[in-house]
C-alpha cells in the first residue's frame, strides 16, 4: 500500500497545484481513464478507497466535461450492485462524492436528477449488505445525519419537498421484514427526512407513515420499538402531530395501549407510557374515546375466542353415527361394475330368431348395423 500512497499523494498534488490547466490534463484523464479509476472502488482496502474517493471528486470539480459521464458511471454501478453482483466495496465511498454532488444542483431539479433518485438511490435500500454503506460517519454534522445514504436522500426532499411521498413510497417498499438491525436503520432515515420535512407534505404521508410505526413499536425486537417511540423525542415530530393528532392518535393508539400491557421489556413499557401521556395532553377527548372503543373492541374478541373455545369443546363430545369397530369400512361395492353396462345380442340369438320368421335375415342386418352406429 506504501507504493499506491505515494502515487495517490504525487496524483493528488498533480490535481491541486495552481499551474494544472484542465485543458491540457484532458487529453490525458479522459472517459477511460475515469472507467479504469472508477473500477478501483472495488478495492477491499479502504486507505486505497479513500484517497480514490478524493482523487474523483477532484477530477468532477476540474474537468467540467466529464461530470455528466461520471454521474452516469456511477448510476451504471449502482444498478450493477443492485441488481446484478450485490456486492462491491466503494459504495459508500461513491455515496459520499455523490452527497456534495447533489449538494450543487441548480433549482428546479432536472427531471434526469429525479430520475436518478427514484430509479438508481432508492434502489439502493434493497440490497442485504445494506449496512456497509448504512454505516454512520462523521461528515455532515452541521445537517445532524450519520447515514451517506439518508443524506443523499434527504438532499433531494430539501431541493423539491414534492418528491416527499415517493420517497416513503420506496422506503416502506424495500422495508426490511427479518432483519431488525436494518429495521432501525430504515427508522433513523426516516427521522431524518421527517426533521426537514414541510407540513403540507407530512399530512400526505401519515397513513402509511404511521401504519409502519405501529408495526415497529409492536416489534418483540425491543431495539426496533425503541428506536420507534424515540420519534416522540423529536420535538419538531411532536408538533406535527399535535397538529394532525385526529388522523395519527386512532392509527397508533391500539397498538401503543396492548404494548403498554404485554410487552416483556419494561424499558419499552416505560416510554410507551410516556407516548400515552403526550397523546393525552394533546387531544384528551380522542383519548377517551379511543380508550373506550379500544376496552369494548377487546370484550368483543374475548367473546368471540370463548365462543369459539366452547364450540371445538362440544364438538369433542359430539359423536355422530360412530363407526363399529367390529366392522371393516367398505371401500368398494361387491356388486361388479360390469352389470351396469347394457347387454347386447348375440349373433347366435339373431341367427335362431331368423329361423322362426321370413324376414328375420333382414332384422339381424338392421339389428347389427344398429349396433355399429
Amino acid at each position: 500500500m506504501r507504493r499506491q500512497q505515494l502515487v495517490y499523494e504525487l496524483f493528488l498534488r498533480f490535481l491541486e497545484s495552481p499551474d494544472f490547466q484542465a485543458s491540457i490534463g484532458k487529453k490525458y484523464i479522459d472517459q477511460r481513464f475515469v472507467l479504469q479509476l472508477l473500477e478501483l472502488f472495488d478495492s477491499e482496502d479502504p486507505r486505497e478507497r479513500d484517497f480514490l474517493k478524493t482523487v474523483l471528486h477532484r477530477i468532477y470539480g476540474k474537468f467540467l466535461g466529464l461530470r455528466a459521464f461520471i454521474r452516469k458511471q456511477i448510476n451504471n454501478m449502482f444498478l450493477s450492485f443492485v441488481f446484478e453482483t450485490d456486492s462491491f466495496n466503494g459504495v459508500g465511498e461513491l455515496l459520499e462524492i455523490l452527497g456534495s454532488i447533489i449538494n450543487g444542483f441548480a433549482l428546479p431539479l432536472k427531471q434526469e436528477h429525479k430520475v436518478f433518485l427514484v430509479k438508481v438511490l432508492l434502489p439502493l435500500h434493497k440490497p442485504r449488505c445494506l449496512s456497509m454503506y448504512h454505516a454512520q460517519v462523521e461528515l455532515w454534522n452541521d445537517y445532524g445525519f450519520a447515514l451517506q445514504l439518508a443524506y443523499c436522500v434527504v438532499q433531494f426532499i430539501e431541493k423539491d419537498s414534492t418528491l416527499t411521498p415517493q420517497v416513503f413510497d420506496a422506503l416502506l417498499k424495500f422495508w426490511p421484514r427479518t432483519c431488525s438491525s436494518k429495521e432501525v436503520m430504515f427508522l433513523g432515515e426516516v427521522e431524518e427526512i421527517l426533521d426537514i420535512i414541510e407540513p403540507d407534505q407530512f399530512k400526505k404521508i401519515i397513513d402509511p407513515l404511521f401504519r409502519q410505526l405501529s408495526k415497529c413499536v409492536s416489534s418483540p425486537h425491543f431495539q426496533v420499538a425503541e428506536r420507534a417511540l424515540y420519534f416522540w423525542n423529536n420535538e419538531y415530530i411532536i408538533s406535527l402531530i399535535e397538529e394532525t393528532s385526529a388522523q395519527v392518535m386512532p392509527i397508533m393508539f391500539p397498538a401503543l395501549y396492548r404494548i403498554s400491557k404485554e410487552h416483556w421489556n419494561q424499558t419499552i413499557v416505560a416510554l410507551v407510557y410516556n407516548v400515552l401521556k403526550t397523546f393525552m395532553e394533546m387531544n384528551g377527548k380522542l383519548f377517551d374515546e379511543l380508550t373506550g372503543t379500544y376496552k369494548m373492541e377487546r370484550q368483543r374478541e374475548r367473546k368471540r375466542e370463548k365462543d369459539r373455545e366452547d364450540l371445538w369443546k362440544k364438538l369433542d363430545q359430539l359423536e355422530i353415527n360412530p363407526p363399529d369397530p367390529t366392522k371393516p369400512p367398505k371401500i368398494l361395492s361387491e356388486e361388479s361394475l360390469f352389470t351396469f353396462a347394457p347387454t347386447r345380442p348375440s349373433l347366435s340369438s339373431l341367427a335362431k330368431e331368423g329361423d322362426k320368421s321370413p324376414s328375420s335375415s333382414k332384422k339381424a342386418l338392421n339389428i347389427i348395423y344398429s349396433q355399429f352406429n
